[in-house]
C-alpha cells in the first residue's frame, strides 16, 4: 500500500486544491473552471506566483533537515510556478472574454496541480479528500 505521507512537492498542489474546493463550496453553481478562475488573484495565488509561498516552505523545510534533493525540487517548483503564474494587470483581451495565452497558461498549470493532487489522493486511497472530481 502506498504511503499516505504527502510528498513535499504536493504541498503547493494541496493548497491550490483546497482553495479551489472552498471557492466551489461557497459557490455551488460554479464549475471547476469557474472555481479555478476565481482562485486566480487570491492571496494564496499571489503568494505562489510571487515565490513567497515557496520561500516560506523552503525555509521551514531547511530547519527540519529535509534532504538537499528535496529542497532542489522545491526550488525548481518555485521557479516553474513563478513562470507559469506570471502576473499581468489585464489578462483578458479588451471587449471580449477570451483569455490571453498567459492567463490560459496559468489556468492550465492550476488545473494540472489539482489533477496531481487528486491522483495522489486516489493512489493513497484517500478519496474522501477529493471534492472536484477532475480526474474522473
Amino acid at each position: 500500500m502506498p504511503s499516505k505521507n504527502k510528498p513535499y512537492v504536493l504541498i503547493v498542489a494541496e493548497l491550490i486544491y483546497s482553495n479551489v474546493c472552498e471557492i466551489k463550496k461557497k459557490n455551488p453553481e460554479f464549475s471547476n473552471i469557474n472555481a479555478i478562475e476565481n482562485f486566480i488573484g487570491s492571496t494564496a495565488y499571489n503568494d505562489i506566483s510571487s515565490g513567497k509561498f515557496h520561500d516560506d516552505l523552503i525555509s521551514k523545510m531547511s530547519k527540519k533537515k529535509v534532504p538537499e534533493e528535496t529542497l532542489k525540487l522545491l526550488h525548481i517548483q518555485k521557479d516553474l510556478s513563478i513562470k507559469q503564474l506570471i502576473k499581468f494587470p489585464e489578462l483578458y483581451y479588451a471587449k471580449s472574454h477570451f483569455p490571453l495565452e498567459i492567463s490560459q497558461r496559468a489556468f492550465d498549470y492550476l488545473w494540472r496541480m489539482c489533477e496531481s493532487y487528486e491522483l495522489w489522493c486516489k493512489e493513497t486511497k484517500q478519496t474522501n479528500l477529493i471534492c472536484l472530481d477532475i480526474i474522473d
